[in-house]
């Protein structure tokens, strides 16, 4: 997968529990839009890029999915989507597209709060807001009983993933279904990679790699308030995005602590602003280079860059006693460089419409199979802990980070509100300094 690859995952659940046995599925109440017994009722939370491609995928299975509400920020977000979701669905063939794709004027809700509207409406919500916000839409989506697909990252700063993991261990005693956009464990050649691990001996260090050109940039523009801008522009803002380290790179970090089975205990990294410097790169930086420490020592080395013109690679490498793991290559080969297995890529999938069709299906039976958020969250812990590590210079302690209660996400949502970091006089903004920027992890 490239970085060009928009990443979608699918969301689960159908049975409650009651009195200690799986119910059969039930439904929103009186299945008000469609009149159906079997239709799973889909609200989509964020409407750009990700959440488009989320909802033509979860409309693409061959379950009975309507989608009947949809919620962003921004109207022209929702019209752009909505646009995009009708076109995508005719463009593909797809069968009794109206009655699956009905979203009227009065289930498109606009505004910080649109979540809270649009949850109640469905039995399935899709989350693909900027991943600041995924805490809370997930919060309130579980208090509400609904199964959810959340795209990765599921928070930016530990406060969210202690949040995350909280509302995770409700969401098992309800027997709602969740999953987490980490496509790779739904991708065919990765899963025969990992049922193959152990031909490589034992984990001695991984490396992992995103390294690309970076992603969009949008300029300011006139009468916006810093909000609103930062909102538009969220790709460059911490509360917002988590930097790409997190953003991108939890991928790649996910693979090697799912290939691994643990999670790193610290991290020490650097990282900087080298190329891109412009005032309208917020406070990100464009380079990051962590060492991740597991508990037996073992290491992984994580390189993530957004500057063009350099070497692109989006990759994993898994070294063993006994031999090596490239996961792109779909190969394992022994210490002599002799191929262990090869898996044969007539044989691969759609990882992001497989996420789907697995979901739906499952949702459609009646049955309780993903429980996703622990291993997504812990993933994306790591990278907030590589990013912590790269803009301090400090070695970064897992369990101290997440139990320090750092919270950066404003106490105030609302396009006046002033955003967690504002610029200075000339329009640049406060950029970490290793060696100045301290973290108290206690």
């Amino acid at each position: 997968m490239n970085n060009k690859t928009t990443r979608r995952k699918f969301v689960q659940q159908t049975s409650l529990l009651a009195g200690g046995l799986l119910a059969a599925p039930l439904f929103s109440k009186g299945n008000f839009f469609s009149g159906s017994d079997d239709t799973i009722k889909v609200a989509l939370i964020g409407c750009g890029g990700r959440g488009t491609g989320a909802a033509v995928q979860a409309l693409s299975t061959k379950q009975n999915v309507q989608l009947v509400a949809m919620a962003d920020a921004f109207r022209d977000r929702i019209d752009s989507c909505y646009r995009a979701i009708a076109n995508s669905l005719s463009e593909a063939g797809v069968t009794d597209a109206k009655r699956k794709f009905d979203v009227s004027e009065e289930r498109k809700f606009v505004g910080f709060d649109a979540y809270a509207k649009a949850i109640p409406l469905a039995d399935v919500v899709i989350l693909t807001t900027p991943p600041g916000f995924r805490p809370i839409h997930f919060e309130e989506a579980v208090k509400q009983g609904k199964h959810v697909f959340m795209e990765k990252p599921v928070a930016v700063d530990p406060a969210g993933i202690k949040k995350v993991l909280d509302v995770a261990e409700i969401a098992k005693q309800k027997k709602l279904n969740v999953v987490v956009g980490l496509q790779r464990r739904y991708q065919n050649s990765y899963k025969a990679l990992y049922e193959r691990k152990d031909l490589i001996g034992d984990f001695m260090y991984a490396q992992a790699w995103w390294n690309s050109s970076g992603v969009w940039v949008y300029d300011r523009k006139p009468g916006q308030t810093e909000m609103e801008y930062q909102m538009r522009n969220w790709y460059y803002f911490n509360w917002l995005c988590g930097d790409h380290i997190v953003e991108q790179h939890v991928h790649n970090i996910d693979v090697v602590n799912w290939f691994k089975g643990a999670y790193p205990v610290k991290a020490q990294g650097m990282g900087g602003r080298q190329v891109r410097t412009d005032k309208k790169y917020g406070e990100i930086f464009d380079h990051h280079y962590v060492e991740f420490h597991y508990a037996d020592g073992s290491i992984m080395n994580s390189q993530c860059r957004h500057i063009p013109g350099t070497m692109g690679k989006v990759d994993e490498l898994i070294v063993g006693t006994k031999g090596r793991i490239y996961a792109d290559a779909a190969r394992i080969v022994d210490n002599k460089g002799n191929v262990l297995f090869a898996f044969d890529k007539n044989g691969e999938n759609n990882p992001y419409q497989a996420e789907h069709d697995e979901l739906f299906a499952a949702i459609a039976k009646g049955e309780y199979k993903f429980a996703d958020a622990e291993h997504g969250a812990k993933s994306t812990l790591t990278g907030i802990i590589g990013r912590m590590a790269t803009y301090s210079g400090q070695v970064i302690d897992f369990e101290k980070a997440l139990n320090s209660g750092i919270d950066i996400m404003p106490k105030e949502f609302s396009f006046s509100a002033t955003p967690p970091v504002v610029p200075n006089p000339d329009g640049t903004y406060p950029i970490p300094v290793p060696g100045k920027t301290k973290y108290n992890l206690g």
